[in-house]
């Protein structure tokens, strides 16, 4: 009897020796990895969000940066704490890796969308309030994100865009330079004194106040068309004043040439009839 219990005795200090020590203290030293390591990740992250806030970078991109390098972070902090624990990480690396391709291959449009939205915070080719034309689409920007970008059509229709296909394609950008040109063509008769014609049009549009004085505004004939002597008008306007000033001068001038006797002419056919063809 003594023996037997001498013998567990000697087992149970070979179990606690062998097994339940070495594992308390891998399991102590995986917990104290992952949680100094989740510390240690937190402060770099925020760090990281730091510096690009200070260097410019839009918001949006600042919090998708942040998540990138906590995400990576934490699964490095993971690694770290399993190795601890004997678990064979190089097969888990291996396996994530191919788990990562699989879910690419499967949503390659979207990651698709997800690398030109990233390219357009980066490049930054229009921001929020902006007036664009892309995607063969055109409106106000009203958000950008990491997959889509939202703009407000004139006439306030929502309009949600995939990035990529913004990205591959041309985009014009009717606010990113403080000014812009007003184009008109008017066509008057070939009767109208074209000197006193380029006169009226010069003064109606110098009358606006919008109209910017530098660039200077241009007045020139453009065509002897065959009903017409067609003109053309370029003024310089604020960007924010385009349409208005557009639609205002082309009304303006119209009663212009009204009060000054000017004529607008328009296409016509003239149908000769032949007495003698027709007996």
């Amino acid at each position: 009897m003594f023996e037997k219990n001498l013998f567990e005795t000697i087992h149970f200090q070979k179990l606690v020796s062998s097994y339940v020590i070495p594992w308390s203290i891998n399991i102590l030293f995986a917990l104290a990895i992952f949680f100094i390591g989740r510390m240690l990740a937190r402060v770099l992250v925020r760090l990281l969000g730091k510096l690009l806030h200070k260097s410019g970078t839009d918001l949006m991109l600042v919090e998708f940066f942040k998540a990138i390098a906590n995400a990576a972070l934490l699964l490095l902090v993971i690694v770290a704490a399993l190795d601890r624990l004997g678990v064979n990480t190089t097969s888990l690396v291996a396996m994530l890796g191919a788990a990562g391709l699989a879910v690419g291959l499967a949503l390659q449009g979207s990651l698709q969308n997800f690398a030109a939205g990233v390219m357009l915070l980066l490049f930054r080719p229009f921001k929020a309030g902006d007036y664009v034309e892309a995607a063969d689409c055109a409106g106000v920007i009203e958000s950008i994100g990491i997959f889509t970008t939202t703009l407000r059509s004139a006439d306030n229709k929502e309009i949600i865009i995939p990035n990529g296909s913004i990205y591959k394609g041309n985009i014009i950008n009717y606010s990113a330079r403080s000014t812009r040109r007003v184009d008109l063509s008017i066509g008057v008769g070939y009767q109208d004194d074209l000197r006193k014609v380029k006169q009226v049009l010069t003064d109606t549009i110098q009358a606006d106040a919008r109209v910017l004085k530098d660039p200077e505004l241009l007045v020139a004939v453009d065509e002897l068309a065959a009903s017409s002597v067609r003109l053309v008008a370029r003024a310089w306007v604020r960007s924010d004043d385009y349409w208005p000033v557009k639609f205002a001068l082309t009304e303006n001038i119209k009663l212009a040439f009204d009060a000054n006797g000017i004529s607008l002419p328009y296409p016509q056919m003239a149908i000769h009839l032949d007495k003698n063809a027709l007996g």
